[in-house]
């Protein structure tokens, strides 16, 4: 386990061990989890009697999980201090704390939370000294998202994986446990200590916009399998709670809930064959907290609200079906889904009627937390529906032991977080991960011998987890020093003519050509782009570094792989595949459907070439 002895903690100095147990009103010897993975439940006796010492604004507080702008929970800088003064009315995460006296906080690099490792840390144990120093106070439960691939919150120099889909074409549920081992541990070191992932959702749509590559697949039993694995590896040790995501299921929608209402027209018979499979897995390996998802089900209820809302969802399927008493958590109350029928003001009062345990991210904290305290007041909400909520919290607050230990250490984040057995673990899984889906005529394994020029075109979007980026020098530096003599050039997701032309001149120098294609429709410029290099007669790779549909669009191209993001790691796994140096093993955990007829299947799950094979 990670070093949780003090150190140097920034902002001032850290309270010794006999403070924090002071400051958390006596309890914490009694909740105290112990120090290994087999230790007794917390008392939940315990935890009532510190319930019932709660004031109700406290109770109110512990069921939000809030972001707040700043690297320091005392000195953020001025920018980060105005937009917090104008989203929630405090100037530092300390004032959020001490205000709203809220029971998580959720980190994310737009706001500013996640500079560098060490700054992570300190920035965590702010919080938590300025919760803990307060009238009956509480350690703070730091979320974040690190799903890896393109969902992660925390970036280089941590260790980041290949994404669900990559792990997921990689077929290894050994390689999700030690993801999940090692992504748990470092975000333990940095004092988060619930993780927003795995997704459990079974993307059976091509033209999902919201989680797509952020799946394991379109096979529920696998996805269900990755699923089981990942929560095992997170919470092995009680170092990091898992979250399941997104309940019932987000896999079959042409709408992004960010934005918009989705539909899901299963019925129950298909929901239960395909969404709920790897949910019931996730509970069977004992989840810690699982994520609703702003969408409507009418097969599962009808009444036109969204799951995040719905009774009927959480509390008959999920609490009693599923026979699941863990932490439910709503996806951000942010988002346009959940906020289309009902105001701010009723949608945390309705998803705690719901079932709901943490309610995350509101638009505004002040009108949620009023509206919450209000309800209780007016007896549309009991105080005892409170307290069913917080017991789940507190209970696993102690199971992670954040009682004992809310604390982490500088030495914690130097021994844990970016180490090189961990880098080399995650190029390891990253080499299982890449698809060859065609390979006519042998194009691939190139030779550095017959074709020791490359040129790297394609689209570059930015990075979507602190990595170096932009995809186009990420390979042709991997190629580089594989032996190539590797170029650059960035030719986006809608070249230009004038673009498309320079890429074509700049190909008839190289010996062959590298592109990279992103999300690529009918009408795109990537195809014409590819058309023109393929005119060359230069050897043309595609490298499909997101969606691995876009081989569909692109049929003349004789060699096409599927990276399935396009972070460093997947990136270099997909180099060492194009030089030969790691033998393709990735295999389609979705189907690939042919362009002009999508009822036909291109490419089945399951495919995947080996060299010699075609």
């Amino acid at each position: 386990m990670p070093d949780t002895s003090t150190g140097s903690m920034g902002d001032t100095a850290t309270p010794s061990r006999r403070t924090v147990l002071a400051a958390t009103a006596g309890v914490t010897t009694a909740l105290a989890v112990g120090g290994t993975a087999h230790a007794a439940a917390p008392d939940d006796g315990k935890l009532r009697a510190l319930i019932a010492r709660m004031t109700l604004p406290e109770k109110v507080g512990q069921l939000f999980v809030m972001r707040v702008y700043g690297h320091s929970a005392t000195a953020p800088d001025q920018a980060d201090i105005d937009a917090n003064l104008k989203e929630i009315g405090v100037r530092t995460a300390a004032e959020l704390v001490a205000k709203y006296r809220v029971g998580g906080i959720i980190y994310f690099a737009w706001a500013h939370n996640t500079r560098d490792p060490h700054q992570i840390a300190d920035l965590s144990n702010g919080i938590q000294r300025a919760s803990l120093t307060q009238p009956r106070g509480l350690p703070v439960l730091v979320s974040t998202d690190q799903e890896h691939g393109i969902v992660c919150r925390v970036g280089k120099p941590a260790t980041l994986f290949p994404g669900a889909m990559a792990i997921g074409a990689g077929g290894s549920r050994t390689g999700a446990r030690t993801l999940g081992r090692i992504a748990g541990q470092e975000l333990r070191a940095l004092g988060i200590r619930q993780n927003y992932s795995p997704v459990a959702d079974v993307n059976v749509n091509p033209a999902n916009p919201v989680i797509g590559v952020r799946s394991f697949g379109a096979e529920p039993d696998a996805v269900a399998g990755m699923v089981a694995a990942e929560v095992a590896g997170y919470q092995r040790g009680r170092q990091v709670a898992a979250t399941a995501k997104h309940f019932p299921g987000h896999g079959d929608t042409a709408v992004d809930s960010h934005y918009g209402f989705p539909v899901i027209t299963h019925t129950r018979e298909q929901w239960d064959a395909l969404d709920a499979p790897p949910f019931r897995a996730a509970v069977r390996a004992g989840i810690d907290s699982i994520m609703t998802a702003h969408i409507m089900v009418p097969a599962l209820d009808d009444s036109g609200d969204p799951a995040t809302l719905s009774r009927p969802i959480l509390t008959g399927i999920l609490r009693e079906e599923l026979g699941y008493d863990g932490v439910v958590v709503t996806d951000s109350l942010g988002m346009e889904g959940v906020r289309t029928k009902y105001g701010d003001d009723r949608v945390p009062v309705l998803a705690l009627k719901a079932g709901v345990d943490q309610l995350l991210n509101p638009p505004s904290l002040d009108i949620a937390w009023n509206a919450v305290l209000k309800a209780v007041q007016n007896g549309e909400l009991t105080e005892a529906r409170l307290d069913e909520s917080i017991l789940r919290i507190l209970r696993l607050k102690a199971k992670l032991r954040l009682f004992d230990e809310p604390y982490v250490s500088q030495g914690g984040v130097e021994k844990n977080v970016g180490t090189a057995s961990h880098l080399r673990a995650a190029d390891r899984i990253a080499d299982r991960t890449t698809t060859l889906l065609v390979n006519e005529g042998a194009v691939l394994p190139l030779s550095r011998r017959t074709h020791p020029k490359v040129l790297v075109v394609g689209a570059d979007p930015a990075s979507p987890s602190g990595t170096t980026g932009p995809p186009t020098g990420v390979l042709a530096a991997a190629l580089t020093e594989l032996g190539f003599t590797a170029t650059a050039l960035s030719t986006g997701t809608a070249p230009s003519a004038a673009t498309i032309a320079r890429a074509v001149a700049a190909a008839r120098e190289a010996d062959a050509v590298v592109v990279g294609t992103y999300n690529v429709t009918a009408g795109s410029a990537q195809r014409t782009l590819v058309g023109e290099l393929l005119g060359t007669g230069r050897p043309v790779v595609a490298v499909a570094i997101r969606n691995p549909y876009d081989v569909a669009q692109l049929p003349a191209v004789p060699a096409y792989l599927a990276s399935y993001s396009w972070t460093d790691v997947e990136l270099r796994a997909a180099a060492r595949v194009i030089a030969g140096r790691v033998a393709p093993r990735g295999k389609l955990p979705v189907p690939v459907q042919r362009a002009d007829d999508p009822t036909r299947v291109l490419y089945p799950v399951g495919h995947g070439l080996s060299y010699g094979s075609s």
